[in-house]
């Protein structure tokens, strides 16, 4: 078997969307994600562009708008960790074409997904159980109030 590096340096652009209002909340949460995302370990932000707030069609007073960014990673790890924690609406690997990835690349993905998971997973968890507790005091103050 072969020596495999893996690819380094690889650019992307991703597309974060912002919901709510004030619109001008909007664009400083997105300048405020913008800096975070400046901030990540093996991460260079080439450019970005954040547009400026539109009313939603369906809903008087709320606002959409997108965070434009492209980033080089130093290695695949690093976006898949901006993917888990931002989660972008969009995702474009513009280079390279192809990326080539050994088993402890993999892993190391593998296991920062498999963490992640378990950590939505325990949150599940306990909000199913916050629930039942507050569904079964609730079923209480309700027969009480029959009575």
């Amino acid at each position: 078997m072969g020596s495999y590096e893996e690819t380094k340096n690889i650019q992307a652009v991703m597309i974060l969307e912002a919901l709510g209002k004030p619109p001008e909340h909007l664009t400083e949460t997105l300048n405020n994600l913008a800096k975070e995302i400046e901030k990540e370990k093996g991460v260079h932000v080439i450019s970005k562009k954040i547009n400026e707030p539109v009313e939603m069609k369906d809903k008087k007073d709320f606002y959409t708008n997108f965070l434009e960014i492209e980033v080089e990673v130093e290695e695949i790890l690093h976006l898949a960790i901006l993917l888990f924690k931002y989660m972008p609406a969009h995702i474009e690997i513009i280079y390279p074409e192809f990326i080539a990835l050994t088993n402890n690349g993999w892993n190391d993905i593998f296991n920062e997904l498999t963490r992640r998971l378990h950590g939505y997973d325990e949150i599940a968890r306990i909000m199913q159980i916050e629930k039942n507790i507050l569904e079964k005091k609730l079923r209480e103050i309700l027969s009480k109030d029959k009575k």
